[in-house]
């Protein structure tokens, strides 16, 4: 069997899809995006399929290590999302070669299920109690939200005490029935995440997530020694190796790679087993597209140490379209109580309705992240 097609799909929300074509008639789906950098991503695709037509897709690893060892550059957000989509969709068509879900030929699954999570809140957190109330209705028992807006390095204990009592407020009204998991984003400096932290430790979240920017391990690590609440990180490290100093400092107790950005199905194996060995749970990101999510639920299927899936379900950037939408009547994601059920189909588990891409590819989109200010005039993390 030999690859002969690779063919990009920009659609709304703010996705890339990917769909890799095969002498044999059987086809593979990925997502191969970063977001607000689709465009790049597509042209990246567009590279890499020098290297890939007339190769064997059922070569997964080969292929793998191939476009990664390619040239002087590896890793990074770009050269690996990219990566991710491919190897995706790579698993797709073994899986579908096999007439078996991707998880049985990786061992077989582990679990039935995953406890899952969405969002609430918007990029500024508002209305948190309305949103939490309105998924525990739907069954949900967790959620997840941005703990703040911008900050300072250095900020006012006005505007700490104001997010102090903000996610208080949200904590009285949902008791202990809904489990809450904090974003700081990266929008915490060192300096005020120390205090943040130990202002909120009361409030027992499930996790924190980036609760500094991802470029400083060393110092999440001191804040995991200070706390007892779990601190989480990865949804902006891209392979093994960025990888590696959070486990060697113990740095987190959660972590939560997106298996489109750290190099698809394989990596994030790779991730996932590593991290079991240092006892740290996984919860994958992904508030991304459907099939980003079906490539989670495989990994997810074989991973002792998965707890929770993150899902975009309703999520503040599908204002146009969502999930379902993308995918066949009765061959989506099946959701009850909270729990996402491991797609049991032939390859990710899913049909993606290709007349429908085709159709919205005609509107395709320009998601960019918003730019945010201080009241200085400087730049905010978003």
């Amino acid at each position: 069997m030999k690859i002969t097609k690779l063919t990009t799909f920009l659609v709304p929300p703010r996705w890339l899809f990917l769909k890799i074509e095969t002498d044999e008639g059987i086809s593979g789906w990925g997502e191969p995006v970063l977001e607000g950098h689709a465009a790049t991503l597509a042209a990246k695709i567009e590279e890499f399929s020098d290297f890939l037509i007339g190769a064997d897709p059922m070569r997964i690893e080969d292929i793998w290590h191939m476009l990664y060892r390619n040239g002087c550059y590896r890793g990074g957000p770009v050269l690996m999302s990219a990566l991710s989509g491919i190897d995706m969709a790579l698993w797709d068509i073994k899986g579908q070669y096999y007439n078996a879900p991707v998880h049985d030929l990786l061992g077989g699954a582990v679990r039935d299920r995953i406890r899952s999570y969405c969002w609430i809140g918007g990029d500024r957190p508002s209305d948190l109690v309305a949103g939490a109330k309105d998924l525990m209705d739907r069954g949900f028992t967790a959620c997840k939200f941005n703990a703040c807006a911008e900050m300072q390095i250095i900020d006012s204990y006005k505007k700490l005490d104001g997010v102090v009592r903000q996610l208080s407020d949200l904590r009285s009204a949902v008791g202990t029935e809904m489990d809450l998991a904090f974003d700081f984003h990266g929008r915490v400096h060192a300096p005020m995440s120390k205090q943040l932290l130990k202002e909120i430790e009361h409030l027992r979240p499930i996790f924190i997530e980036d609760a500094v920017d991802s470029a400083h391990i060393g110092t999440l690590a001191d804040l995991s020694r200070q706390t007892s609440i779990p601190l989480c990180i990865g949804e902006r490290l891209h392979s093994r190796f960025d990888f590696k100093p959070v486990f060697e400092q113990r740095a987190a107790s959660v972590i939560n790679p997106d298996t489109a950005h750290v190099g698809g199905i394989s990596e994030m194996l790779r991730i996932a087993h590593w991290a079991e060995a240092y006892d740290v749970a996984l919860a994958p990101h992904c508030p991304l597209g459907p099939i980003a999510l079906a490539a989670c639920l495989q990994v997810d299927a074989v991973c002792h140490n998965a707890f929770i899936q993150e899902q975009s379900l309703g999520i503040h950037y599908n204002a146009t379209q969502d999930m379902a939408d993308y995918l066949e009547p009765g061959h989506g994601f099946e959701l009850k109580d909270g729990f996402l059920k491991i797609p049991r189909g032939p390859g990710l588990g899913i049909r993606v309705n290709e007349d429908f891409v085709r159709k919205q590819t005609e509107i395709g989109h320009r998601w960019r992240a918003p730019v945010w200010r201080h009241e200085d005039g400087s730049i905010a993390e978003w």
